[in-house]
Order: structure tokens, then sequence, then C-alpha cells
């Protein structure tokens, strides 16, 4: 019988913490930390910095540049992959999908009615290729709208046929992001971007992303929603256990009995320590929502609160906001989640002291 591991919760987040690179000690390198955690979410919203920046900030320290991210995309060593930023020998996983879109076997009503609107409009698709083949790299707004039928939604993407479209070519492994001109995301064709990697099968494409999130991860679920594709793991690592949390787990066995030198960090509200919001509470008990969306007269933590973390606990949220006019990284709260120790308030005033370095602002405290 396959031994399942026994683990505490406080040997869960020291697994999940320690696999995140927010341990001791700092990693230094751009490029093998992105490697590591297999992705960034690509988020231009820069209340204090875009998420990115932040979670490499968070890992490296101020001597990350953003620079050093803004050049790898453009070298193509990093490439922009449907919102995620991710290694560009890792598009190779993706690829076989890819070639097989709609789906592998029976499809889904959605995926039927996705491949019929595309085939109703795939003169436009055409289109935009050939255009793209001739001038490319593009934004969206000089790609041409030839669509038969429209794009029908009863929310926002409503007639937004090009945008729609491009998301089902980026699918099917047609185009590609070839970078950003200011804001505005530029396309091209995916020929042009991707590295000429031998391609997996599917089966097997799945297998090593599998083990690669379980990398990043340290620990996580088998399964899950399907919407949460990245924080689920499928059989790979060893089966587990974490008192006080119901059902099994996956964790890493190179994790297993490893030391732990834990350090306070600040995180983006997309960090991947607690993008999964369930796994969070699970791990964690943290009591953490991203309140930019909420009405400001309903917020408790902040608009863009960053959650700290001491050690391998999430101790509670900083609400500051990089008011880059004014030159000054302004400190609205330090909210506590449980009474600050004088060690924890030493270590989590030289990181946000350090945020404001790496930031060039002046900082600015209540």
């Amino acid at each position: 019988m396959t031994e399942v591991h026994q683990l505490s919760r406080t040997d869960a987040r020291r697994i999940a913490v320690r696999a995140q690179l927010l341990a001791r000690p700092r990693p230094a390198e751009m490029l093998e930390v992105v490697r590591r955690l297999t992705l960034l979410q690509h988020d231009p919203i820069s209340a204090v910095a875009p998420s990115a920046d932040l979670v490499l900030w968070s890992r490296i320290g101020s001597s990350y540049s953003p620079d050093e991210l803004r050049d790898a995309l453009d070298r193509q060593e990093l490439i922009d992959h449907r919102g995620l930023i991710r290694p560009a020998e890792d598009l190779a996983l993706y690829r076989a999908e890819m070639a097989a879109w709609p789906g592998v076997g029976p499809l889904r009503p959605w995926q039927e009615d996705l491949r019929d609107w595309v085939e109703a409009n795939d003169s436009c698709r055409l289109d935009i290729l050939d255009r793209l083949r001739r001038d490319g790299p593009l934004p969206m707004s000089e790609l041409p709208d030839t669509c038969q039928v429209p794009w029908a939604s009863s929310g926002w993407n409503n007639d937004k046929n090009v945008q729609q479209l491009l998301k089902t070519m980026v699918a099917r492994g047609e185009v590609a992001t070839a970078g950003r001109d200011d804001r505005e995301r530029l396309w091209d064709l995916a020929e042009r971007i991707y590295p000429d990697d031998p391609v997996p099968s599917i089966d097997e494409a799945r297998r090593i992303r599998d083990e690669r999130r379980l990398l990043a991860l340290g620990i996580a679920r088998a399964r899950g929603p399907e919407i949460n594709e990245e924080g689920i793991v499928g059989e790979t690592g060893k089966r587990a256990v974490v008192e006080g949390v119901k059902g099994e787990w996956r964790v890493d066995p190179t994790q297993l009995g490893q030391p732990f030198q834990g350090r306070a960090a600040l995180l983006s509200p997309l960090d991947r320590l607690v993008y999964d919001r369930k796994r969070m509470d699970e791990l964690f008990e943290y009591d953490y929502t991203l309140e930019m969306y909420k009405p400001a007269a309903t917020r408790i933590w902040g608009y863009y609160a960053l959650p700290i973390l001491y050690a391998d606990r999430l101790v509670g949220k900083l609400d500051a906001t990089a008011d880059r006019k004014a030159g000054v990284l302004r400190v609205n709260a330090i909210h506590e989640d449980v009474p600050f120790t004088k060690p924890m308030t030493a270590a989590v005033g030289r990181e946000i002291a350090d945020l404001a370095t790496w930031l060039e602002l002046e900082l600015e405290s209540p």
C-alpha cells in the first residue's frame, strides 16, 4: 500500500513557502525564479507595482529590475501566453493540445459552439493571419474584423469579435503575444514567437506540467475545478494528509524533512502562494479578499492590500499606494491579523523600506 505522509499545517505551510522561494536564502537570478515558479500572471494594475514585478521583487529583493523582465520578454526567453508569462521552453508542453483544438475526445457543448463559431468566421481568421504575416506584430485595433457571425454574449464581450477570435487562435497555436506597445498587446504569428522545440504527446506534456507545478507549489491537490488547472497536480508526487484539513494532498518528496528558515515578505495579491484562495484558507487559515472591485466605503484592508508573510504564517495586510506624481510610497495602514512582536515589526518594516527603495519613492507613513 502506498505510504501516506502525515503533515501538520506547519509542515505544509513551510513546504509551500520554501517551494515558492519565499524562505531563506533569497534567489538571485530572475530567469531561474520564473522557471521555478513556472509562471507569472501578467496584470498591468500598478497601484503599487505590476503583479509580475512584485512577485519577482518579493523573491529577489530590490536588486531586481523590472527591465530584466521586459528584456527577457523582448528576447523571447519568456513568453506571454494567455495572460501568463512562461519560460519559452515550456510552450512545447502546450502545443500538442493546441494542435488538437477544440479538445480531445467527446466535446462539451460549449466546445462545439466555439468550434462552430470559429468555422463560421474562418474568412476573418484567415484575414487576420494574412495581415500579421505581412505587417505583424500589430495591436488588435489594427486587425480586420470581417466576421460574418458576431460574437454573442450577454456580458461586456458582446460583439468583440476580433478579441474573441484571437483567444481561439492562441488556443489553436496560430498567433501569440509579441510584446506590448505601451500598454497595448501586440500580436504576431505564433511560428515567429514560439521556439521550435520537440512537442511531446498530450499525455506526456500533462505529466511534465503536473511535475513542474508540484515543484513550484510544494503541496497541492491532485484534482480540483477545471478553472484551477494551475493549482492541481494529478497523481505526481507523494500522497499526504494535512492535520485538520479534509481530503488528500500530493507533496513534493524533495521537500519532506527539509530545514526551514523563514523571513518576512510582502506579496502581490496574485502571488501563487495566495492566488488559490481555497488552498490559502486550508493551509494558512488566512482571511483575504482583493478589494479593488469593492466600493471604497466597504473595503476593510484597502484597494490593493499586499498580504504579509512572516516565516510560515500570513500575518497581516499592507495597505499602500505608489503615488508616482508625488514621489512617495504612501503607507495607509498595516493591518495586523495577529499582534506583531518586535522582531515581526522590524522585519516587516525593513521589507516596506526595501519596497520604497526598489520603487525609487520616498516612504510616507501615517
